[in-house]
């Protein structure tokens, strides 16, 4: 398996840096990632650009580095990937979104820390936990939107009515996932009141906790895993019901349908067409999850499906049901893998590039996450992914 390839921080520029070459330009053009982190990153650039009169452009691909050749008369800034005039890429201890912010406060354009713990979420980091790798900067973030955050018990959900926020949430995967009226049901067996205390919030926790891990097939990761889903930071005057559920909502409309996702991201009210897609998306997820082709090798756990939100899939079934350190969903023209946190696997980019040149197609990601296009069948990309691997 890969232990080796790039990593997310080299040549990573400081918020000065970036704060630096935006002040400078005659015109921006960002080029982003669909991801939740990325977008969020791109939309709290893009606002400090408005703000400070830098005329800008924002788009979203799954390869920038194609988008990224620039003119004279412009400056081309990567978000969640490599490439252009200056890049920001992800790196699980410091996301996208607290270098944007940051850089954002150095141009001057005032960002909203909510949209950017929105993305730090999206990223896989969760702001207040005691095992943060970069304490200083997600707390100062905290620190800043604590007049817009009120934490209490329970699960973190973008709606007020439970049984469509869990059904839907990608932040977990349950028996229930998917099913709104099978969440019903496992609601109305704990009997709660018609307004939520704190009690409440608490057994509701607790029945996503056990139903995350009861099954056989769940792994001691999902345990670890849905932690970050409780506990959920309530928004006040935002556009979602909780920070998890923000993130949740912007993560999967970036990969569902990015052109809302940079909409949301840029502070336009895209609510309830942003919720329709999270809810599709999350279904087709979910789907892949229980009802997929799956097989067990040395170091990887492969689901094999017809159609499928790659990365939303394969992020779910590394953290929820791979028993292996690298988890791959594939179809006959897309894949996605990741690396589970805990393990020394990296250049799952660089797997994922080769073995979609191989078949025509091409690859892209970071040391720990790949994304492939190729025309090819899911058999043939999996036996060129392993001989990559």
């Amino acid at each position: 398996m890969a232990t080796s390839g790039r990593t997310a921080s080299e040549d990573a520029p400081t918020a000065s840096d970036i704060a630096a070459t935006l002040r400078d330009a005659d015109f921006v053009r960002i080029v982003a990632y669909p991801s939740g982190d990325a977008l969020a990153a791109s939309g709290i650039l893009a606002r400090s650009c408005a703000t400070t009169g830098i005329p800008f452009q924002v788009s979203a691909t799954r390869f920038p580095a194609q988008r990224a050749e620039s003119h004279d008369d412009e400056v081309v800034m990567t978000v969640g990937a490599p490439g252009g005039d200056v890049a920001l890429p992800e790196h699980p201890e410091h996301p996208a979104s607290l270098s944007a912010f940051e850089a954002g406060e150095e141009l001057g354009g005032a960002p909203d820390p909510v949209l950017a713990l929105a993305g730090v979420v999206a990223g896989g980091t969760t702001p207040g936990a005691s095992d943060v790798s970069d304490a200083p900067g997600c707390a100062r973030l905290l620190e800043v939107a604590s007049d817009r955050l009120t934490r209490r018990p329970g699960a973190s959900t973008p709606t007020e009515d439970l049984a469509d926020g869990l059904a839907h949430s990608t932040l977990i995967h349950a028996g229930f996932s998917g099913n709104p009226g099978a969440v019903q049901a496992e609601l109305a067996e704990i009997g709660l009141p018609v307004e939520l205390d704190d009690d409440a919030h608490r057994r509701v926790a607790s029945l996503v906790a056990l139903s995350v891990t009861g099954p056989e097939s769940a792994t001691p990761r999902a345990g670890e895993t849905v932690e970050n889903a409780l506990r959920p930071y309530e928004l006040e005057n935002g556009p979602f019901a909780t920070l998890g559920g923000y993130a949740d909502v912007l993560d999967a409309v970036a990969r569902e349908q990015s052109g809302m996702g940079i909409a949301l991201a840029l502070g336009y009210d895209a609510r309830a067409p942003a919720l329709d897609a999270w809810r599709e998306h999350a279904k087709k997820a979910h789907t892949v999850l229980h009802e997929a082709t799956t097989g067990r090798y040395d170091g990887l756990f492969v689901a094999r499906t017809d159609d499928a939100p790659v990365e939303t899939a394969v992020r779910l079934l590394g953290n929820f049901r791979s028993p292996e350190p690298i988890a791959l969903v594939v179809t006959d023209d897309e894949a996605a893998a990741v690396a589970v946190s805990d393990t020394e696997v990296t250049g799952l980019d660089m797997a994922m590039e080769t073995a979609a040149t191989e078949l025509g197609g091409d690859g892209t990601g970071s040391a720990r996450r790949g994304y492939a296009r190729f025309d090819a069948d899911a058999k043939e990309f999996l036996s060129a992914f392993r001989e990559a691997l």
